[in-house]
């Protein structure tokens, strides 16, 4: 494994987008945001789209994209998070763009990855049952157990009518990251009776007929939610049918690995933000006739936590660039470990910011609900490391 390092281009990244997000993404502008259609600044997402070109990040040249790595796309994973900034990079980017891109067939990629990579097209990944980190291979083996609706009745069934060239299909999906508002879904179905039965991606076009989408309400107000229906909507096979077995599982698990990084990343950025912001208040408010941070319990507590997010940071970077036989667990870890430090440092914001961080229309429970959020989304940390366990074989035989 080598060592975490950020070069001078990854450091303009940086600059770059907390630059525009301290101008543009502000507690103020975020609360207004989050209250439009789309429950994001499209304008925002607009340049950080046009102009700094985030959604191609780690896509090919040849698909629009910039032909970066999973750690330039990290880093502006943690940016956004840093912010709170609500936008679909995470959903288009992070989730669908690779998904598209390992299993799409030629003219799929053609067709959507330049419209990913320039910000007009976004997507949404549609997992049945809530179970996305499942799904992702992030808390079991998801191929274990059939997730996506194994019987003939729940979770999302994918049937195709004699002689039609699409397929069709009928279910429910809940908690799809930014599902109401993305012009393109990728939904996971079960297909097949016993003796063949699977999972594959099928694209849903926003006006698919039978499509009823939702947005939810969430605890996490930055990090929209939906709930999508399909009624025999029609839909088109994500990969060619016509050649090997489409590798679905093997996808979302590749897929569920380099997530696993850029949501570690973003939690690193929110709760070195919250740490920040919390360090600046003791410094000014007074008690006793002195700072509050003067006072060693609280530098203590302070420095404590400055050591978790900073080993959560370098877990995360370390993970970003492991190529070796650890790298299946790692992301996993990195993430139980940004989580965990997300947690804690939303915890010690709202308590040291005393009888004002107590109303929750301070915007320490920004931090605080993003951190609760993730931990229902994508955790728990217990969960992620005994899956990083079981890959590792820590407790016997390699799964």
């Amino acid at each position: 494994m080598r060592t975490a390092a950020v070069t001078e281009e990854q450091q303009e990244i940086r600059r770059t987008l907390r630059e525009l997000l301290a101008k543009r993404a502000g507690p103020a502008e975020i609360r207004a945001a989050v209250r439009t259609p789309e429950g994001y600044d499209t304008e925002l997402w607009a340049t950080m789209a046009g102009t700094l070109g985030l959604p191609g990040l780690a896509l090919p040249e040849k698909y629009g994209g910039v032909g970066c790595t999973a750690a330039e796309l990290a880093l502006a994973c943690e940016e956004t998070g840093r912010a709170l900034a609500p936008s679909p990079l995470l959903a288009t980017a992070v989730l669908a763009a690779p998904l598209i891109h390992a299993l799409g067939t030629e003219r799929q990629r053609a067709e959507l990855l330049p419209r990913i990579a320039d910000g007009s097209l976004t997507c949404a990944l549609a997992i049945p049952g809530g179970v996305l980190p499942l799904a992702l291979g992030l808390t079991g083996d998801n191929a274990a157990e059939p997730w996506a609706g194994g019987g003939r009745s729940g979770g999302i069934q994918a049937t195709r009518p004699a002689g039609a060239e699409r397929w069709s299909l009928y279910g429910e999906a809940v908690h799809v990251l930014d599902g109401h508002s993305a012009g393109l879904l990728l939904v996971a179905a079960h297909t097949g009776g016993f003796p063949c039965s699977r999972t594959l991606l099928f694209l849903v076009r926003t006006g698919a007929t039978g499509l009823v989408r939702h947005r939810q309400p969430a605890l996490d107000v930055t990090r929209s939610q939906a709930t999508i229906q399909l009624r025999d909507v029609e839909a088109e096979l994500l990969g060619d049918e016509a050649g090997e077995p489409l590798p679905v599982l093997g996808a979302l698990a590749a897929t569920g690995r380099t997530a696993a990084v850029a949501l570690a990343a973003e939690a690193v950025g929110a709760a070195r933000a919250a740490l920040d912001r919390t360090v600046e208040y003791v410094g000014t408010r007074e008690q006793f006739g002195r700072p509050v941070g003067s006072f060693q319990a609280v530098r203590h507590r302070l420095a404590d936590l400055l050591v978790q997010v900073e080993s959560a940071r370098s877990l995360t970077y370390c993970a970003v660039l492991d190529e070796g036989e650890n790298e299946e667990e790692s992301g996993g870890l990195a993430l139980a470990q940004a989580l965990e430090a997300l947690r804690a440092a939303a915890a010690e914001t709202i308590q040291l910011h005393g009888g004002i961080g107590i109303t929750w229309e301070h915007d320490a429970h920004l931090y605080f609900k993003r951190a609760a959020a993730d931990e229902l989304l994508f955790g728990p940390a217990h969960r992620l490391r005994a899956r990083a366990a079981e890959r590792g074989g820590l407790f016997g035989e390699v799964a």
